[in-house]
């Protein structure tokens, strides 16, 4: 059977938490489970990193404003995690070349990371932090559910995930309009920041 489908439903999910993907992948690895994961995902080692990682990501993640800025810096670790778990994970099996798995996971990664990070910025225009901390937890629940059911169904998870996937490109192009007053909002910020830097300079006083 092609390991594809748990490609594609690693990637999507990787574009999420990439931490958590390779926590759970190990796990299920470690414990029996499956098969299909490769070894160099079950060392102890990556196992630590990935858990105090996604430890760190939990936290940042619920932070309004935080979670915005850990998106930036993942915008390239994501799709790489993506792309580096399925080639790993069509090495193991051997029915899909790494290129082609490596191109597919981290594409798929990729889309829902602008998602996942797009969607964030629109509900950083809300003042309040709670919407922020639901929607960091239903998307924690929603990659582990999903990259356990893909465990014993990829087919029906992959398809889950791509409704999913396009579910949120669609939800990104109908916020484009809150995610472009948080840009501007973040833009004055630097620009407030940068004048009142400039006028400590000017006038000799202290930096606060």
């Amino acid at each position: 059977m092609s390991v594809l489908p748990l490609v594609f439903t690693s990637g999507w999910a990787s574009g999420i938490n990439a931490y958590a993907v390779v926590l759970l992948l190990g796990i299920f690895g470690r414990t029996g489970l499956t098969d299909d994961v490769p070894a160099s995902l079950q060392r102890t080692d990556v196992l630590v990193v990935a858990a105090v990682l996604f430890l760190c990501e939990a936290i940042a993640d619920k932070v309004p404003y935080m979670d915005s800025i850990w998106d930036t810096v993942h915008t390239v670790i994501r799709p790489v995690s993506g792309a580096v778990i399925g080639a790993l994970l069509a090495g193991q099996s051997g029915s899909l070349s790494d290129i082609t798995a490596a191109a597919v996971g981290g594409s798929t990664a990729l889309a829902s990371h602008f998602v996942k990070a797009g969607t964030r910025m629109a509900i950083n225009t809300s003042p309040e932090p709670f919407t922020n901390v639901g929607m960091s937890i239903a998307e924690d629940l929603g990659v582990a559910g999903l990259v356990t059911f893909a465990m014993f169904n990829p087919e029906a998870a992959a398809i889950i995930a791509a409704v999913l996937l396009a579910a949120g490109l669609a939800i990104l192009i109908f916020l484009w309009s809150r995610i472009r007053r948080f840009l501007r909002r973040r833009a004055q910020r630097r620009e407030e920041k940068r004048l009142a830097a400039e006028a400590r300079e000017t006038t000799g006083a202290p930096p606060r």
